[in-house]
């Protein structure tokens, strides 16, 4: 009868210093990419100062919100002057559900492995200043909601795979410098011209069904 008590308090031992390694684990790799982002922009604000990296739980972190598991589902960093480039590493924030940072002076171009974030609802990159095109693999986030990505200086085509986003209630690219035609089906169809307003190499008349979708002379 020892033996079987002493075995069972083994067993729970063992399965809550799994679990504790398991969300220390979590917890370091987030905060290691939160740290990435960190080290690629400038914070003349210092709203990232207490971003430690010597902290285990990124969660005791400004502007960073935590589930009940200490996994990270929100970043706030809207309207905070944060000069720099987006870090492929944001990718590995597995239960992230709002990513905002709009209005800041973000450059460069929108990493592929945002489309890793398949619990995104709101990816709000508006009012920056990013390049290149959209990635095609935004169209992965099959939770997104809302994808504005206005008022930055985005060029190349509108990638038609995202017309397979069913939830995207609010999509604006308005304010960029894309090229080629406006894709109509899936989501796309419920889209304002607004939605595509200020592209001045946007060929808007798909919107109307009137002119085929090109696969050339667009960069």
């Amino acid at each position: 009868m020892a033996m079987a008590s002493l075995a069972l308090l083994l067993q729970v031992v063992l399965t809550v210093t799994l679990l504790n390694t398991l969300e220390t684990t979590h917890a370091n790799v987030e905060g290691d990419a939160l740290y990435a982002l960190r080290r690629a922009v400038r914070d003349p604000k210092n709203v990232l100062q207490s971003w430690d990296p010597t902290l285990v739980d990124p969660c005791t972190w400004f502007h960073v919100t935590c589930d009940a598991d200490n996994r990270v589902t929100r970043l706030d960093l809207g309207n905070a002057q944060l000069r720099g480039r987006l870090v492929p590493d944001l990718g590995k924030l597995e239960r992230l559900q709002y990513l905002e940072l709009y209005m800041n002076n973000l450059v460069g171009s929108i990493p592929e492995e945002i489309g890793e974030l398949k619990s995104l609802v709101s990816l709000d990159l508006y009012h920056n200043n990013l390049t290149d095109s959209i990635p095609a693999s935004l169209s992965k986030l099959s939770n997104l909601k809302f994808m504005r990505l206005n008022s930055n200086r985005l060029t190349g085509r509108i990638p038609r795979q995202l017309t397979k986003l069913q939830n995207l209630k609010i999509f604006d690219v308005s304010n960029n410098g894309l090229c080629g035609t406006i894709p109509t089906t899936g989501s796309f169809s419920k889209f304002t011209e607004e939605s595509f307003r200020n592209n001045s190499r946007l060929e808007g008349p798909e919107l109307m069904g009137f002119v085929r979708y090109d696969t050339g002379g667009c960069k």
